[in-house]
């Protein structure tokens, strides 16, 4: 009687819990969910969203960005829209102080005028397939071979440690990624899912020859900037355009004069219809990561050993870096990319911390892992022994690697803000092979390493940075070698000794490094301040991650068997894996939302934007051109107006379940038409990436007819309109 009103009151509220959450693979959307999906408003079926073999479904016109972002493909000529942000490092690479398109915008009004983004890939998903039985089947025989191994070792007195779990996994999973090797044109990933219970193999195509196609301002693609990124409401434009060239028969191939633009079997159809609240809305992207199954342990140490030393390290460094791109464009060119990547994720960091704090996520957590204890009581002896002890030593483990973890986050944020240390040891590759026939392509990415950097600013930061790093590790694991070496030739001044390493170093410039290099060859990296300070940080931070190490595969495991637990309690509900960029489904509605006793309309106006212009000589991040504004002012927004409002609205949100990944991701409407771009999620909701919160949680999207406004009336390319088909 006690496990069948158990199973009645959690059925009672996994209903409700489901409603609108989860990120859905979709070759395996579970019918009672595709069904959820009709009754919102969708009008495909499940092979128009995904059917391997016609290459025309939804699936095919929606790519994974660079292997950050996701993007869609609009055109039958392969244009492809992504946000702004996704295409910012592109941009800027582009951008020069004579010819700053990330500035300026930039539009190319043909072909030839596309221009070449070295580096950049775009991936279509072909296939995916399960090959979960593959994998645990090898899985166990790997465990049972070790288990025959350690029974010869015990009698020989070896001490070799046994195979774990997790380790048999992944050389089960090398083995069957080796079947299947290399795909020309192409990449095959295997990805586990739902804590290593799951094994799909995804096949891509790869296309690296990409091209800038049209760019807005940087003022328009990055409105708001710092002061209002996660927040609701917003204005960005926030989109790029590029295009895919192909071989004259379509296949990928390297950038080539001779390429031509893609044919795609399918493209999205761009919607100039809007939305209305509760109308159906979809994402289809590339989710980059989330823990939705995370025990409190855990989030616990997220919060305080991860986020936080996070959110102090690069809130320093940021500051001297907005200093010195404030003083000089130039050097605001080289760090504009390098500073957006940082703060995006500081400020998410800060804004998870606080979310997960207000919204008592923990205690919700611990409630939830209060309910699995009890269903373990109702279970059988078998599954008791199976997640016997995993709480307790979740809890044991976390606690005894905390300043471990506190200790790597610093030392990592740390060393990684400090660029000239670790362009000093990365020049070791040309340095040993300085003769080889290599040489000309190791200097070219030498001194690509200098491209966007600033020895001034570096110093500063690096100083700075090393300050912290003394004052806030705890005592057992300081850079005792560091500060060993500072106090005996510097008197503890570490600003007097960080101006030493960079007047005395060689590697300020490429010129310098590779002159030196070529005359003292590894003895000149070796014996260099900059190579210097880095290994004596490295001695000790190191030996803190090896340390940290050992806490792993204990942790993992017994996360993994959590969240195993849980989904065998919840057997009877449809259930998502976390996120870990492949490609997902998320629906929703269009929707507004209430917090902290204020209500948030769906939509932004035009005259929000002005409103917030008006203020840009208080705040930075409202900048915008007087040519923008006049025209936006002006109103005559004509096919771009919303039939509803006769207004042009800029960015909407809707409730469907995204996080970091999904920027670019097509927003569709019911029947798979593109009404705009997903960049961003609202300040209330951080803990999104934790727990999904439907009262509270929003994807912002910028409104496709605010994109083709910007990009038929400021930037006159009515043929990348017509292009679409409009």
């Amino acid at each position: 009687m006690r496990k069948l009103f158990f199973a009645a009151i959690m059925a009672v509220c996994l209903l409700a819990a489901h409603a609108d959450e989860g990120m859905w693979v979709l070759h395996k959307i579970d019918p009672r969910t595709q069904t959820v999906m009709q009754q919102l408003g969708l009008k495909l079926s499940a092979e128009e969203l995904y059917d391997p073999e016609s290459g025309v479904s939804l699936k095919d016109a929606v790519v994974n960005f660079g292997d950050f972002c996701s993007g869609v493909v609009v055109s039958p000529d392969g244009l492809v829209f992504t946000n702004h942000h996704c295409g910012y490092s592109s941009i800027q690479a582009l951008s020069t102080t004579d010819d700053d398109i990330l500035k300026n915008g930039f539009v190319a009004h043909s072909h030839a005028e596309e221009r070449y983004a070295p580096g950049l890939s775009v991936f279509f998903l072909q296939r995916t397939e399960d090959v979960t039985d593959k994998v645990l089947a090898l899985a166990e025989k790997a465990e049972k071979q070790d288990k025959e191994r350690m029974a010869t070792q015990t009698e020989e007195g070896e001490s070799e440690p046994p195979l774990t779990h997790a380790e048999a996994i992944e050389l089960a999973m090398n083995q069957v990624s080796r079947e299947y090797g290399a795909v020309p044109g192409g990449r095959v990933r295997l990805q586990s899912f739902y804590a290593n219970t799951k094994f799909y193999v995804s096949f891509y195509k790869e296309y690296t020859d990409i091209r800038l196609v049209f760019t807005p301002t940087e003022t328009l693609g990055k409105f708001g900037g710092d002061t209002d990124n996660w927040m609701w409401p917003r204005q960005t434009c926030d989109f790029s355009v590029f295009r895919i060239y192909a071989d004259k028969d379509g296949n990928p191939s390297p950038h080539s004069p001779e390429n031509v633009p893609l044919h795609p079997k399918r493209w999205a159809k761009v919607s100039l219809d809007g939305y209305a609240p509760g109308d159906y809305c979809m994402t289809i992207g590339f989710p980059g990561s989330t823990d939705r199954y995370l025990s409190s342990y855990g989030i616990k140490d997220r919060m305080e050993n991860q986020n936080a030393p996070r959110i102090e390290v690069r809130g320093l460094k940021q500051d001297v870096w907005k200093k010195w791109m404030t003083a000089d464009r130039t050097v605001g060119i080289k760090y504009a990319a390098k500073y957006a990547q940082s703060s995006n994720y500081w400020k998410n960091s800060i804004g998870m911390n606080q979310a997960l704090e207000k919204l008592g996520v923990i205690a919700e957590k611990q409630k939830l892992e209060h309910t699995i204890a009890y269903w373990l009581t109702t279970q059988s002896k078998a599954t008791q022994e199976r997640f016997d002890g995993m709480l307790t030593t979740l809890r044991d483990t976390y606690a005894q690697r905390s300043e471990l973890m506190r200790t790597v986050l610093y030392y990592s944020e740390c060393i990684n803000g400090m660029e000239l240390p670790i362009i000093a040891t990365q020049s070791m590759g040309y340095a040993m092979q300085k003769d080889s026939t290599y040489a000309p392509q190791l200097v070219e990415s030498l001194k690509g390493l200098y491209k966007d950097f600033d020895a001034r600013l570096d110093e500063e930061s690096c100083a700075a940075l090393l300050r912290l790093l003394v004052e806030k590790v705890d005592d057992a694991h300081k850079p005792r070698t560091l500060m060993h070496h500072v106090d005996s030739l510097f008197q503890g001044d570490m600003t007097a000794y960080v101006h030493d390493v960079y007047t005395r170093t060689v590697f300020t410039t490429p010129e310098k490094a590779i002159e030196a290099i070529n005359q003292g060859g590894t003895d000149t990296v070796n014996n260099d301040p900059a190579t210097q300070l880095l290994r004596m940080l490295a001695m000790d931070y190191n030996a803190h991650v090896n340390a940290y190490r050992e806490f792993a595969p204990t942790i993992q495991y017994n996360e993994n068997r959590l969240t195993q637990a849980l989904l065998e309690m919840q057997q009877d509900q449809p259930h998502y894996s976390d996120a870990n960029f492949s490609m997902r489904l998320s629906y929703g509605i269009i929707q507004d939302y209430t917090a902290e006793g204020k209500h948030f309309n769906y939509f932004t106006p035009s005259k929000s934007i002005l409103k917030k212009a008006a203020q840009q000589k208080k705040i930075d991040d409202y900048k915008l051109e007087k040519d923008i504004v006049k025209l936006i002012r002006k109103g005559d927004f004509g096919a771009y107006a919303d039939k509803r409002t006769g207004d042009l609205q800029l960015c909407f949100i809707s409730n469907n379940d995204i996080t970091g990944g999904n920027s670019g991701s097509p927003m569709f409407n019911g029947k798979g038409e593109l009404i705009g771009l997903a960049f961003d999620g609202n300040w209330e909701a951080m803990s999104g990436d934790i727990l999904f919160d439907p009262a509270l949680q929003r994807c912002i999207g910028v409104d496709i007819r605010f994109v083709l406004y910007v990009m038929d009336k400021w930037g006159n390319a009515s043929h990348l309109i017509k292009e679409m088909g409009l």
